[in-house]
């Protein structure tokens, strides 16, 4: 096969051949992700896009591999520049869209240091457990969560096998190895649970520009009010806000604090907010039920949005030139569960529900909340709900996701 676009490209303009290799790649790569943008979820497109995806990236040339990972890093995470501007920095929005162009240019790029297929799919599969600076939202098996095939690892270690093992195999056993394909369907599916439980999703659409404003307090906390009472209203047992609703220091209002005590006498309430406590700031969220309440703290903070994964001495010149010390949040040292009415729910903010940390141990249910206004208008709500989906169906769980701006749902 390698010997075939080699001729192919040798016929035509070697440097426009690398180029379309590499676009049609990082097309093919993230096609999933814009069909489900738009509501559009077809298993055998998945299926076959995802295959030829790897295939290409198995075979393609050198210099198209790095064409087909800048391209890729910039249709995944175009939109990371976005949440620049609220911090007063949004000249660095194209930059940092660049930067990440070029961090997965060079991630796909240990490629090109062969052209075996056979090794490029062993450096494929090392990659999948890599996290660049941290950051986990390339997951190489998501290709498939919408597709035939499953999202463990080692069926991700048989779709590679069989597209590189046909390189070593002359014909008429060449394609022999597709069987192998047969072993990486999705037989038999994690079981998902619905939970016990009415539970009302909140869905908030407040944009960002707006969100911390003075004048848009008293409005926020007329609208969670009004859906508490709604919820109670029509039997629920469970109302679910998204990630800091209320955006202040919940522990610092307590006339607030005192009315969510009361109301979780007729109703159990969870909400995201802010805590201050002992000098250090928290994400988190607040569960309210029969007049008491909980605290869970988030586990996993976003690289370079509210910790810096760099030397200390990076961090500190980050965090003060770009981020004005917002990004000093600190974490919980373990997940937290919530028990409601009997049931228990896992809770996750935002990132961490993507994140493997928060599905260890037994979780059935996962109470998920964000603040998706941060990168409005992009397609991170829909990469956040398919990273949900692979984390749930790879873990049994149900993700019960209320979110502002988008995304809001239940997640299997």
């Amino acid at each position: 096969m390698i010997k075939k676009i080699q001729n192919i490209r040798d016929n035509y303009n070697p440097l426009l051949f690398d180029l379309i290799c590499g676009v049609v790649t990082s097309l093919l790569f993230s096609a999933f992700l814009y069909l489900e943008h738009f509501e559009i979820t077809l298993k055998f497109i998945n299926t076959l896009f995802g295959l030829f995806a790897f295939a290409l990236l198995l075979y393609i040339p050198k210099r198209a591999v790095l064409v087909a990972g800048f391209f890729i890093g910039l249709l995944w995470f175009y939109w990371i520049g976005y949440s620049f501007k609220y911090n007063g920095v949004g000249y660095m929005e194209p930059i940092v869209t660049l930067l990440f162009a070029l961090v997965y240019m060079l991630f796909f790029g240990v490629l090109a240091l062969t052209r075996s297929a056979f090794i490029r799919a062993l450096m494929l599969f090392v990659l999948s457990f890599v996290e660049p600076f941290d950051f986990n939202w390339l997951q190489m098996e998501l290709l498939f969560v919408d597709s035939y095939f499953g999202v463990q690892k080692y069926q991700f270690a048989l779709i590679l096998a069989s597209l590189a093992l046909p390189s070593f195999i002359k014909k008429p056993y060449t394609f022999l190895p597709l069987l192998l394909l047969l072993f990486s369907i999705n037989f038999a599916p994690a079981v998902q649970k619905d939970a016990p439980l009415k539970i009302k999703l909140v869905a908030t659409d407040i944009s960002q520009d707006k969100k911390w404003q003075k004048e848009s307090l008293s409005p926020t906390i007329e609208l969670v009010f009004k859906e508490i009472r709604g919820a109670k209203e029509n039997g629920y047992d469970v109302v679910i806000f998204p990630e800091s609703v209320f955006p202040f220091f919940m522990n610092k209002a307590p006339l607030i604090f005192e009315e969510l005590k009361k109301a979780s006498y007729d109703i159990a309430i969870v909400a995201g907010s802010l805590l201050s406590e002992n000098g250090m700031h928290y994400n988190v969220t607040y569960m309210f039920e029969e007049g008491n309440f909980k605290v869970a703290k988030k586990l996993v903070l976003v690289p370079f949005g509210e910790y810096i994964p760099l030397p200390k001495f990076a961090q500190d010149f980050i965090n003060e030139i770009f981020f004005g010390g917002v990004s000093d949040f600190k974490t919980a040292t373990e997940p937290t569960d919530f028990t409601i009415k009997g049931v228990k729910f896992r809770n996750a903010i935002c990132y961490e529900a993507t994140c493997k940390e928060i599905y260890e141990g037994e979780v059935d249910f996962v109470i998920a909340i964000s603040n998706n206004a941060w990168f409005a208008p992009s397609i991170e709500p829909t990469l956040q709900k398919l990273l949900m989906r692979y984390y749930a169906r790879k873990n049994g769980a149900t993700i019960y996701h209320s979110a502002n701006y988008r995304g809001t749902g239940i997640i299997k």
